[in-house]
């Protein structure tokens, strides 16, 4: 028996020795004092002795007991503390450099590359950059741009009405313009890019909510010349062409007279394609000299001065710079996209 106690102690002893692991004392405590464990079993055998056996070994079975207990908390106790100083050294000798996570990159939405470049197009002509209410007046929206009340022309706008009357969202940003010559003495000349709404079906080339992009030169003597100058010197800069074929058609807008449609080339094609409707042409740009009627709404005198005015979808445009085949692609979210920007 006292071979036993001997064989268990020096055990123990040597497994606590051989341990360097805080989590691995549990194991050892179980081994030793647990419902199974070496000295448990031992004690369990102490009713089988006889009275003079157990005032023998009695003692020595406690002692041992005792020692296994202090002994396994003291190991515990240094290899916790180990452990705690290593991590301290650990941190103190930190390498920032060594493991450097990969950082999130964040990309510009298609929109803001578009607004940007237009605006420095512009800003480099002379320009001035506009904005404006998006929720605006049946006067700035359709009144002051010579679409009174029963205009047949105000059937062109499917026209979201708040519940306010009067007010509306805006259907265009020529808005603007003329809040922009309420405001400034010609020489005036500006764009307003932003947001506009109209009450469309969603498909791959249509949407309720889309960016559009105004301009309006006001100063004497301007001419058509002026405006179709400015629209191929934009057009050009914008798609990145040292040529760039244009052709003007008639088009009917209420607030310019005369109105244009102006095309251009097809970027995509030759001999025509699906984005052309195989034309070889694609309407980017109509505009016109600025009506009478509007110039006045915002509070200029027709007999001295003259200006011509502009429109196009800012969103078509991006389209067809980056081969966007589908207009629900920028309102998606989708990271595969907008990680091409």
């Amino acid at each position: 028996m006292q071979t036993t106690i001997k064989n268990i102690e020096n055990d123990l002893c040597g497994q606590l020795t051989r341990t360097t692991l805080a989590k691995e004392i549990e194991d050892i405590r179980i081994a030793f004092l647990g419902k199974k464990g070496s000295i448990t079993l031992l004690l369990s055998q102490m009713k089988e002795l006889s009275l003079e056996d157990k005032k023998i070994f009695g003692p020595l079975m406690q002692a041992l007991r005792q020692m296994a207990e202090t002994s396994i908390d003291e190991r515990k106790n240094y290899l916790v503390q180990q452990e705690a100083q290593a991590e301290t050294v650990k941190s103190q000798l930190f390498d920032v450099t060594v493991n450097v996570s990969k950082a999130q990159e964040g990309h510009l939405h298609p929109y803001t590359h578009i607004i940007e470049e237009i605006q420095q197009i512009f800003l480099s002509m002379g320009y001035e950059i506009w904005d404006g209410p998006e929720v605006e007046t049946d006067f700035y929206n359709f009144s002051a741009l010579n679409i009174p009340q029963d205009h047949p022309a105000r059937d062109m706008y499917d026209t979201f009405w708040t519940n306010i009357p009067g007010n509306l969202l805006r259907t265009h940003t020529s808005t603007v313009q003329i809040r922009a010559m309420q405001e400034r003495t010609p020489p005036i000349a500006g764009i307003a890019p932003g947001r506009t709404y109209r009450h469309e079906a969603v498909d791959a080339s249509h949407d309720y909510q889309f960016m559009q992009c105004e301009g309006l030169f006001v100063d004497k003597n301007v001419t058509i010349g002026h405006l179709f100058a400015t629209a191929q010197t934009f057009l050009k800069a914008f798609f990145g062409k040292d040529t760039l074929d244009i052709r003007i058609r008639p088009g009917f807008f209420p607030f310019v007279e005369p109105g244009f449609e102006i095309d251009m080339r097809c970027v995509f094609c030759k001999n025509g394609c699906s984005v052309c409707k195989q034309s070889t042409w694609i309407e980017v740009f109509p505009g016109g000299m600025v009506h009478p009627n509007v110039l006045k709404a915002g509070g200029i005198d027709p007999e001295q001065y003259a200006g011509f005015a502009f429109g196009f979808g800012l969103t078509r445009l991006g389209m067809l710079k980056y081969g966007i085949d589908d207009i629900r692609l920028l309102y998606s979210g989708k990271l595969k996209f907008l990680e091409q920007f």
